[in-house]
């Protein structure tokens, strides 16, 4: 899966998941460009390369348009674009007003679309790949994070028609992911002893590490994937154990 000489933006890619995307191109080869709105703590580097940090907002269509101007100018092809930044805070949808779930929204599903249509002219011509990293959250109930959900169906929705739309020159595909392990988990899932017991209740037994994430982000942009289109990978660890088999009575070991 090597993508020497090959071009790729991670979007969000300062830190969690989108650092250990960006590392997992930078292993394989790439040059690798991330963007956000704050610069990472230290360079996003593996293995003596770095990748390149501009900052950007993805809510401002405009700037997303230069950045992709500039960058296509700069380097003369670009090859892949990761859809990664986003996320949310916990707030249930009675204590918040409609315009803050709308801001969500905006983050995990507009910005992605902003940013994909920017890129388009030039992952065409380099026939390219557009990956969106998505969340089990889009596929199922998600109390407490019900836009972030709701942005996450949407998102894999809008990969697949992208796909179509796109076909034969550009590849679209989502990452659909579940738990991942990084420096705000316990935001999520609380202290040392939490995060170990979120991860065991995964079939594999532990939560994702970012490279997880990244390694598969790799394949989908590779020659390895060049006849993958339109595909939602779950990267989950299994999924999650069926709640109602705990509940009942029947079928128990002893």
């Amino acid at each position: 899966m090597e993508l020497n000489g090959r071009v790729v933006v991670v979007t969000g890619g300062t830190r969690g998941v989108g650092a250990g995307i960006a590392r997992s191109f930078l292993a394989a080869g790439a040059h690798v460009v991330v963007c956000a709105r704050r610069p990472p703590e230290r360079p996003v580097a593996v293995e003596g390369r770095a990748a390149s940090y501009v900052a950007l907002d993805l809510r401002d269509p405009a700037a997303v348009q230069d950045f992709f101007a500039t960058l296509a100018g700069r380097h003369g092809h670009l090859d892949c674009l990761v859809n990664n930044a986003g996320g949310t805070p916990y707030r249930l949808l009675g204590e918040g007003e409609a315009q803050r779930h709308a801001r969500v929204l905006e983050l995990n599903l507009t910005a992605p679309m902003t940013a994909s249509l920017a890129a388009y002219p030039w992952l065409r011509e380099a026939h390219g790949s557009v990956v969106m990293i998505g969340s089990v959250s889009g596929t199922r109930p998600s109390p407490g994070t019900a836009a972030y959900g709701a942005a996450k169906a949407g998102l894999e929705n809008l990969a697949r028609s992208m796909a179509v739309e796109w076909a034969p020159d550009v590849r679209v595909n989502s990452l659909v992911l579940g738990m991942v392990r990084t420096e705000l988990s316990h935001l999520h899932y609380g202290d040392a002893a939490g995060v170990a017991a979120v991860g065991a209740t995964v079939p594999l037994g532990r939560l994702a590490e970012p490279s997880d994430v990244g390694d598969a982000a790799v394949f989908l942009a590779s020659d390895r994937a060049a006849y993958v289109s339109g595909a939602s990978l779950l990267v989950h660890g299994g999924g999650e154990r069926p709640a109602f088999l705990d509940a009942a009575t029947a079928n128990k070991e002893n």
